[in-house]
């Protein structure tokens, strides 16, 4: 339609039709960063620019420019980006999945704006592999919790790995817990946070493991200087001494800190028959359908309930 506004445009060489990839990534997130803790997690931010920095360097790699305007897109952009972040990242199919998905929220963007004609991930289809994911036993959680540590670094590592197996914390949620999310009630504690990923509210009673934990640290410096219950470093640091922690406990599992919240989802909830609509609520799932993709049944807990019709079926 022609308007005082697209006549300007035209006059004056705007054309929002040569709008570039980059250029409009850079206005996206930088929008999210100012709705971080107001509907988006500083983690979701991350992802995004993560996603863009590898744009850049795929498109300076694969046709030598800096930048592409959207009209450049199409499918097999796409699939050349695929190939680029499994072979030159060496992303599994399901971290290069999640870069993809990303990327079409910004072309969502581009068409609801009339930037472009036609979509370029009209025609693919994306799905996720099963991933199972690795979670400690009731005998490798218990040795996590009594070997002897003579290192002070790793030693606090543990203890916040221990944490995260009895309440379930997202690493986020429990590196930015706070004193104020404890409160007592009918004469125990529990942890009540809002979950930074989902929004959603977890109440959690705290175990006895994971109430000594916060005992042990409540003279803390750290934790006395910025109101945090626990001295939680880096994510990525956090994840490199646990390696170090589970080669020391005879543990041959790849340990994150994610594992923590698988653990309690399977060995101290579910294996403990607690049910899956309890373990969604105190995980912060708003379906147990999410919970489902943390929950192990060990062979323990099978072995336990197939007992009770053993007799039944005696031949």
């Amino acid at each position: 339609p022609v308007t005082p506004f697209t006549l300007r445009d035209r006059y004056m060489g705007i054309d929002n039709r040569m709008m570039t990839i980059l250029k409009l990534y850079n206005d996206h997130n930088e929008k999210c960063r100012g709705l971080i803790n107001n509907g988006f997690a500083e983690a979701t931010v991350e992802r995004y620019e993560t996603t863009r920095k590898h744009l850049a360097e795929f498109m300076m790699t694969k046709y030598g420019k800096t930048d592409m305007t959207l009209k450049e897109l199409n499918p097999a952009f796409i699939s050349n980006f695929e190939y680029f972040l499994k072979t030159q990242h060496k992303c599994n199919h399901n971290t290069a999945t999640k870069y993809l998905k990303n990327f079409k929220k910004i072309i969502r963007i581009a068409l609801a704006n009339g930037w472009m004609d036609k979509d370029p991930f009209a025609s693919i289809k994306f799905h996720l592999d099963e991933v199972d994911m690795a979670f400690l036993t009731e005998e490798e959680l218990q040795r996590m919790m009594t070997m002897q540590i003579s290192n002070d670094r790793l030693n606090r590592i543990r203890d916040i790995y221990v944490f995260s197996c009895f309440t379930g914390l997202a690493f986020s949620d429990a590196q930015g817990l706070r004193y104020e999310n404890i409160e007592e009630l009918k004469g125990q504690k529990w942890i009540v946070v809002r979950r930074k990923k989902t929004n959603q509210m977890c109440r959690i009673p705290l175990l006895p493991p994971a109430l000594a934990v916060l005992e042990k640290y409540k003279d803390d410096p750290y934790c006395i200087k910025t109101g945090l219950v626990l001295p939680i470093p880096s994510n990525q640091k956090t994840n490199a001494y646990l390696q170090e922690i589970a080669n020391l406990a005879g543990i041959e599992k790849h340990l994150s800190t994610h594992t923590a919240r698988h653990t309690f989802a399977t060995t101290v909830t579910l294996s403990n028959n607690i049910s899956i609509e309890v373990v969604a609520k105190m995980l912060g799932h708003s379906s147990i359908n999410m919970t489902k993709k943390y929950a192990r049944v060990v062979d323990d807990f099978i072995s336990r309930d197939m007992s009770k019709i053993q007799d039944k079926y005696k031949l």
